[in-house]
């Protein structure tokens, strides 16, 4: 459903993606482009855009009233089970077969981010505050990864014995310098 409740998207198997007027029932929009099954399909929080995952290992992200291709998210290795915004609308994250996640920017989709997993993906969702992303996995299991660098320190601090140095938060937290704690 829209936020406002007006419009409903479906996906289909012919891998297309429309979108039903609820009021009517009527067809408002038929959205093509991908290669195999459209899987998922979701709207924006603000109802501006849609996002449409697929068998054909892509996302799409949709001009929501027009039905215009915005731009295709597409390095996955395999099938895009589920795609989702997070709640301020300012992300995407995408859950594949390939056994990752990615977070794209939801204006641009350009990729910021891809998070590992050691089972293939089907199902993405941020939490509320969006610091979390809980990747559910084909084999029954869900992993929660940590989006902000401070609780990422917050929980190396509580499982290390010692300091990190300078050196250490430039390799694994990707920062010119260790951030002031928590």
């Amino acid at each position: 459903f829209s936020p406002d409740g007006a419009r409903l998207a479906t996906s289909s198997m012919d891998t297309s993606t429309r979108v039903w007027d609820i009021a009517t029932g009527q067809q408002l929009l038929l959205l093509l482009g991908h290669k195999d099954l459209a899987d998922q399909v979701v709207y924006s929080p603000d109802g501006t855009k849609l996002a449409t995952s697929s068998f054909d290992g892509t996302a799409k992200v949709w001009d929501a009233l027009t039905g215009q291709e915005l731009f295709t998210l597409s390095s996955h290795a395999a099938s895009v089970f589920d795609v989702t915004f997070s709640g301020d609308g300012k992300f995407l994250a995408t859950a594949s077969a390939d056994k990752t996640v990615k977070v794209w920017e939801a204006a641009t989709g350009k990729e910021l981010l891809t998070l590992s997993a050691p089972r293939p993906l089907s199902g993405v969702a941020f939490s509320p505050d969006g610091s979390q992303i809980a990747a559910a996995g084909r084999d029954g299991t869900t992993r929660i990864y940590l989006l902000r660098i401070q609780d990422l320190i917050a929980l190396a601090k509580s499982r290390l014995t010692r300091t990190w140095t300078v050196e250490e938060c430039k390799t694994y937290l990707h920062a010119d310098s260790c951030p002031a704690e928590p």
